[in-house]
Formats: structure tokens, C-alpha cells, sequence
């Protein structure tokens, strides 16, 4: 049985929603650097550039290499989808709140936090109906109040859904993004390199739920700390990966592997946590060849091939 083919709650189980990971022991053998067997590989269906129907853009997705294909709810044409996923033995493995920046679970106006609970619910559903097993979700925005109107508020609403998630198997993915909360933003290089993960932690356990963890935008955090030592401060909260590179010394964004982020340090942190899980690359797409290319620099820099 592949990976990709694992019942929802064995996935779950696999990927440590269910059981706490376990780190290596001091003194162990230095981790493998590669991935292979523990990391696999989706991507964003934005992504894909390729002209023509949904099952055109999942054989695309399947010919560079990858596993399986991130899609946006609410939106999702289940009926489409399944034939999709049909004809081109493709999965879907998870979807992206798509109404998550513009209507958001922070917001000051209730019947706006309403909204979006209401998208994050149709979300949940809409991703269990195509197969698949999270939904990233961006919590917030902190220019909404104070740190902790914007915790308070987001922790309020999202909890609504977690009973659906919990009867779905459809974990809620939060992701690390640059949106002003849990972690300081701005543009001096003193405060930018060597901020710490407590705050995330103590937001994702303050759901108490294994429904609830987080895709860890790797390159997302690069700016603003160690990106390995805040994968192993996040354990077992870690659900599922998101890839991009970033350039510290240029302040950019990069291609996966490019720019000066530590991926051998990353690959070692992930088997320290005992990761088993999807890694979505979040690039920018385009045709055949360009799929191709983000799925071998994928392959390259965890270890894949």
C-alpha cells in the first residue's frame, strides 16, 4: 500500500495527529539526509500552467512527479474532481481556505467571523468529499487588534469547526505566514533572524485538539528565524509542509534550493520529529517543463531521488 493510499486516520496516525513523534536520543547516529519514504511531494493547483480541463492539470501534476494536488475551497467541483482524480490517478491530499486573507476569523465584525467559519465548515467538507486530509488555513491578520483580540478571536472561531474536522478526519493546517501574528514583523535585520517558535506552539495547543496543527511554510519562516529549530519547537504539531525558497541576503523569494536557506539542517530536523507527511511547493507554476523542474529541485533538496 503507497502512502498516498493510507485510510484517513491511519494517514493521520502516520503523520503524528494522532501519536506524538519521537525525537532521536542524544548521541544517536546522525539522521539520513535524504527523505525518501518520509516526505511526498503535492503542489498547489494554481500552479499548474499546463492549458485545458481539470484532468489535464492532474496529469500534468502526475507526469513532473508528484504525488498528489492541493485545490482551493471553498470551490471545489467534487464531481469534477473524483473524475479528475479518475482519470488521471492523481489524489487530492488537501485543500487551501481560498476566502482566508479577505474574510478573516480575527475581524472585528462578528458576522464577518461568522462568514468565515461558515467557509472554513464548507472547506472541511468540500476537502473530505474529494479524499482529501487538511485544509491550510491562514488564521487571521494582526492589524484586526491588539495580539490578544486577534488570539483570542481567531481561537473562538476556529474551535467551531474542530468538531467537524474531528468527524471528517480532515485536520485544520495553520500556516506560518506574514500576516503580523505570532511572530514581529518589520524591516531591521537585529529583530528579523532569531525569533522563536514559543508563540506558535502555545497557539496550536491552545485548541487541544489533534485536529489542529500546522503547515509549516518553510520558506515563509526563513526571515525570521531558524527554520530548523523551529521545526523541532514544533514537533508533532507539524502536519504538513509548504516549500519555497527565500534569499535572506536579498530579501526575496527564490526557487526551491536557491537562495541561502540551510535545507540539509531542515532534512535533519524533519527526521528528528519523526515527519511523515505531504510537502506542498507553493512557487510560482507554469507549464510542463516548469512543474518539472520545481519537482526535481524538490527531489534535490530533501533527498528524494
Amino acid at each position: 500500500m503507497t502512502f498516498r493510499q493510507l485510510p484517513r486516520r491511519q494517514f493521520l496516525q502516520g503523520t503524528g495527529l494522532a501519536l506524538a513523534s519521537a525525537p532521536l536520543l542524544a548521541g544517536a547516529a546522525e539522521p539520513a539526509a535524504g527523505l525518501q519514504g518520509r516526505l511526498y511531494k503535492t503542489l498547489k493547483i494554481g500552479m499548474v500552467g499546463v492549458p485545458g480541463s481539470l484532468t489535464d492539470k492532474f496529469k500534468a501534476a502526475k507526469a513532473a512527479g508528484f504525488g498528489a494536488i492541493e485545490l482551493n475551497a471553498p470551490g471545489i467541483d467534487v464531481a469534477e474532481t473524483k473524475k479528475a482524480i479518475s482519470q488521471s490517478g492523481l489524489p487530492v491530499d488537501g485543500s487551501v481556505c481560498s476566502s482566508h486573507w479577505q474574510i478573516r476569523h480575527t475581524d472585528k465584525d462578528p458576522a464577518k467571523r461568522q462568514t468565515a467559519l461558515e467557509h472554513l465548515k464548507q472547506a472541511l467538507r468540500q476537502t473530505s468529499a474529494v479524499g482529501g486530509h487538511t485544509v491550510l488555513l491562514v488564521v487571521g491578520h494582526g492589524n484586526d487588534g491588539s495580539e490578544q483580540e486577534i488570539w483570542d478571536r481567531s481561537i473562538d472561531n476556529i474551535a467551531k469547526a474542530v468538531p467537524l474536522a474531528a468527524e471528517l478526519g480532515v485536520a485544520i493546517a495553520i500556516e506560518n505566514v506574514w500576516n503580523r501574528f505570532c511572530y514581529a514583523h518589520g524591516s531591521g535585520a537585529k529583530w528579523d533572524a532569531d525569533q522563536p517558535a514559543d508563540k506558535f506552539v502555545k497557539y496550536v495547543d491552545a485548541f487541544n485538539s489533534p485536529w489542529v496543527g500546522m503547515q509549516f511554510d518553510i520558506g515563509n519562516h526563513w526571515k525570521y528565524g531558524n527554520t530548523a529549530d523551529w521545526i523541532r519547537a514544533l514537533g508533532k504539531r507539524v502536519i504538513k509542509l509548504d516549500a519555497k525558497g527565500f534569499s535572506r541576503a536579498e530579501n526575496k523569494f527564490t526557487k526551491i534550493g536557491a537562495g541561502d536557506l540551510d535545507w540539509k539542517s531542515v532534512s535533519r530536523a524533519l527526521v528528528e520529529i519523526n515527519f511523515f507527511g505531504w510537502c506542498a511547493a507553493e512557487v510560482g507554476g507554469g507549464d510542463q517543463t516548469r512543474l518539472s523542474e520545481i519537482s526535481s529541485n524538490m527531489d534535490r533538496v530533501f533527498g528524494l531521488g
